[in-house]
């Protein structure tokens, strides 16, 4: 079995073009824009950030910091990438953040302790191998999981993720590469498999 390629990010054109437009008028102290865009990314933002840890006071404190800085700094964004990305970004930032102020364990502790049930998309043929990947991705160091998930559950670009994780294209793809790996590895044990072969056939 492999992994799908990463889909293509939700986002339209058309939506992107919406968010500039409620930027635009959050630059200008528009309350009621600033509100329509938190409406639009609470649950987007949370469905992703609940992947990172179970701590939901911390995601929430995050979530709010996140539209704090929006708020603060709309006016300079640049226009250099989507929208979504730029908050995402945000997003990532403040939630590192407030893991750390809520608790004493490393990045790296918290994403061991993240919940094991995730929503995968359809290209999961089965529940029973969905569980098995959530395992799997369970092991990865907390950075490489993270990138999987902006790529594959939350559709970026490695370019888009770059900018989310602030580093080089070429991290992200090495972290994607060395998860791959990892999983290939893994996932044969975690499932009770022989070496190399995992349910449905194929490898990774």
């Amino acid at each position: 079995m492999s992994l799908p390629s990463p889909p293509r990010a939700p986002t339209s054109v058309r939506d992107d073009r919406l968010d500039r437009e409620l930027l635009r008028r959050i630059a200008a102290q528009d309350t009621h824009a600033l509100q329509h865009l938190y409406m639009e990314y609470h649950r987007r933002l949370l469905q992703f950030l609940s992947r990172l840890s179970s701590q939901r006071d911390a995601l929430e404190e995050a979530i709010n910091d996140t539209f704090w800085i929006v708020w603060r700094k709309a006016a300079e964004f640049r226009g250099d990438s989507r929208v979504s990305t730029w908050i995402m970004g945000i997003a990532w930032r403040c939630a590192l953040k407030a893991l750390r102020r809520n608790s004493d364990e490393s990045a790296e502790a918290l994403a061991m302790s993240m919940p094991s049930e995730l929503q995968f998309t359809e290209s999961f043929a089965t529940e029973e191998r969905s569980e098995w990947l959530a395992r799997g991705l369970g092991t990865l160091p907390f950075e490489q999981r993270a990138t999987l998930e902006l790529a594959y559950f939350v559709g970026h670009s490695c370019e888009e993720i770059a900018s989310i994780m602030d580093c080089p294209v070429n991290t992200v793809k090495a972290r994607m590469f060395q998860a791959r790996i990892k999983l290939r590895n893994l996932l044969p044990k975690l499932g009770g498999f022989p070496e190399a072969k995992y349910p449905g056939g194929g490898q990774l």
